[in-house]
């Protein structure tokens, strides 16, 4: 079985990772959706959310930007990071499942919170 986070604003993939309102979370089984839920972001602290959905079990990240020590933590503790995530969660699922969900790569350097994590100014 396979464990997706998608950060989550309302009912979208968020831009910023770790500001978001919370996280969907998708077992994935035999190429289909078993079981589906979602829980609030418990706070938004250097290091500390790769640790918390580690601890979940999640295989797999999904979100429209993260910092690059976020991408370094989850990548350390051997979970997958899929940034530049756009659209609604069903969506991003259907491409997910249909393994055309590809990661652009896209960094969030900034912490201001001025711009959207993902989009190079």
């Amino acid at each position: 079985m396979e464990r997706v986070a998608i950060a989550t604003d309302g009912a979208q993939a968020t831009g910023h990772f770790g500001h978001c309102e919370g996280f969907t979370i998708i077992d994935v089984e035999d190429g289909r959706i078993v079981d589906r839920r979602f829980i609030p972001n418990p706070g938004h602290k250097p290091g500390f959310l790769p640790m918390f959905l580690g601890d979940q079990g999640i295989n797999t990240v999904v979100s429209g930007g993260m910092g690059a020590m976020a991408v370094n933590l989850f990548n350390e503790r051997g979970i997958d990071v899929i940034i530049g995530a756009v659209g609604s969660v069903d969506d991003v699922m259907d491409q997910y499942l249909a393994k055309t969900l590809v990661s652009t790569g896209s960094v969030c350097e900034h912490h201001e919170h001025e711009h959207e994590c993902g989009e190079h100014n």
